[in-house]
């Protein structure tokens, strides 16, 4: 019995975790029963939180309450004047709670919440990770200070979040936070090395996970005949500049055991020589992420 009540108990605070919050910009109509005259539709939030209702002196904060919270506030103000007013609220136009994702994702999109959201489901609404994604998903809070939480405007990290995809893919609670509006998730790409020259499949991979030099050639499709093997050349960008230094390295002796294998670093270029020395670099195009203001706007239901 004490179980079952404990695992009530968790469904509930869920459920109560899930349930939308008005906030600013909000289109609300509020039906009164039996008192069409105190009755409203399409009365908007405003940049404050506030509404204004007929006999009531004071404005009434909506922002932050559930339509069920607020109708029970409404209620309450009425009291002086009518007693067991029966209030119903309904949110008619969701305009407050807005998040974007950008990055390495299979659809980059802004979306309009109606309820609260997850990190991990608002993945999926952008179709999952693209096959270029690294290994972090950061969530970029909004600057805005949120009427409905206290935060210590001191703390710069608090806007400012970073998680191992891999959690949050497998849905580990503490890598799968709520999303907050003007949230803006970002998937960085990975970082990428380039095999190129005498080689089957020229290719750019992603280190997703460390990886050797002799490795990436294997996943290059292997060495091409005539290859100079004791010349492999890793052109490799000395951290902070635009320079690059060449590495020479001798696949005979990795293969003999008598030097160990290059574990590659980001943007190395593996360039495999022919045996008349000829080579080559392929031209290396990235791609821009739209701003985020260009996005398509969709909605989650």
């Amino acid at each position: 019995m004490f179980l079952l009540i404990l695992a009530l108990s968790i469904v509930f605070q869920q459920s109560a975790d899930d349930r939308y919050r008005i906030g600013p910009g909000d289109v609300l109509d509020i039906r009164i029963y039996n008192r069409p005259q105190l009755s409203r539709d399409a009365v908007r939030v405003e940049g404050n939180g506030m509404i204004r209702m007929p006999l009531i002196e004071n404005d009434i904060q909506a922002s932050c309450l559930t339509e069920g919270e607020l109708a029970k506030e409404i209620s309450t103000r009425y009291a002086r004047y009518y007693k067991n007013l029966q209030v119903d609220v309904f949110i008619k136009e969701y305009h407050s709670k807005q998040v974007a994702i950008i990055g390495a994702v299979n659809e980059q999109s802004r979306f309009e919440l109606q309820r609260r959201v997850r990190l991990l489901e608002l993945l999926t609404y952008a179709k999952g990770p693209s096959s270029k994604a690294g290994q972090t998903i950061n969530i970029v809070h909004s600057t805005a200070v949120s009427p409905c939480k206290q935060t210590d405007e001191s703390d710069t990290s608090a806007a400012f979040a970073s998680y191992k995809l891999s959690d949050v893919l497998a849905g580990d609670p503490k890598s799968n936070p709520y999303l907050e509006a003007g949230d803006i998730v970002t998937l960085p790409e990975a970082d990428q090395v380039y095999v190129v020259g005498n080689v089957f499949m020229p290719l750019t991979i992603s280190l997703k996970e460390p990886i050797t030099l002799t490795r990436a050639i294997a996943m290059a499709g292997g060495l091409k005949q005539d290859t100079r093997k004791d010349k492999i050349r890793v052109l490799r960008q000395e951290p902070g500049t635009t320079i690059r230094k060449e590495i020479t390295v001798d696949l005979y002796a990795i293969e003999k055991k008598s030097s160990e294998d290059l574990t590659l670093a980001p943007n190395d270029i593996i360039d495999v020589p022919t045996s008349a020395g000829k080579s080559f670099l392929r031209s290396l195009v990235q791609g821009v992420v739209p701003g985020v203001g260009q996005l398509p706007v969709r909605v989650v239901p």
